[in-house]
């Protein structure tokens, strides 16, 4: 079923008022894992947002709904992982030789 003009509106707003905020958290907030997990937690929301509203893959076929669905968890995650253990993901991905 297509969104409404209303729930695309408000949607967008949420999306605008949520990009706001991280740039805000972005701006005078001290790094850690706090701070991960909410940036975490806001790329969470406005990627399910992006997903079911605008994407509309509530109608799609499970093949392509659940890999869209599942890519926008894992992004979040990969967020904290690279946060918890990024020197060692960083060594585990160099280049060798260099």
């Amino acid at each position: 079923m297509k969104p409404s003009l209303l729930t695309l509106t408000l949607t967008w707003l949420l999306l605008v008022v949520l990009t706001l905020t991280g740039a805000g958290l972005g701006d005078g907030a001290s790094p850690g894992l706090i701070l991960t997990l909410i940036v975490a937690t806001i790329t969470a929301l406005k990627g399910g947002l992006v997903i079911e509203e605008f994407l509309e893959v509530g109608g799609a076929t499970p093949g392509i709904r659940y890999p869209v669905r599942i890519f926008g968890l894992l992004v979040p995650l990969c967020m904290v992982l690279v946060y918890l253990y990024g020197p060692q993901i960083a060594q585990f991905t160099r280049l060798a030789g260099g």
